[in-house]
């Protein structure tokens, strides 16, 4: 597996700082927090939910846009939530050390 390049490590660690309970970020807020373009933010969030590391969890209405905007939460944080068993909460964590 090959490392998280800057831009990733920015939009996820923006992720983590960003996302709460009961609300993740768009997109636009992902690349702002991140001080990214917007296209490279929409590049790599589509790297990032391909591998795995962001999640959809939900949909918003924006201002900016007639349709609604994806919510996008680290799969970490998903994981956690609906985790049952203690080796799900083990594995996560071995998950998360060996990034």
């Amino acid at each position: 597996m090959r490392p998280l390049s800057e831009v990733s490590q920015a939009l996820l660690n923006t992720a983590n700082r960003l996302s709460t309970a009961g609300r993740a970020v768009t997109l636009a807020e992902l690349a702002a927090g991140a001080c990214v373009g917007r296209q490279a933010a929409t590049v790599t969030v589509k790297n990032l939910r391909r591998s795995g590391h962001l999640k959809i969890v939900g949909l918003r209405r924006v201002s900016y846009r007639n349709r609604p905007v994806a919510e996008y939460a680290p799969a970490l944080v998903c994981a956690a939530d609906v985790s049952a068993s203690p080796g799900v909460d083990l594995g996560l964590c071995l998950q998360a050390w060996a990034r």
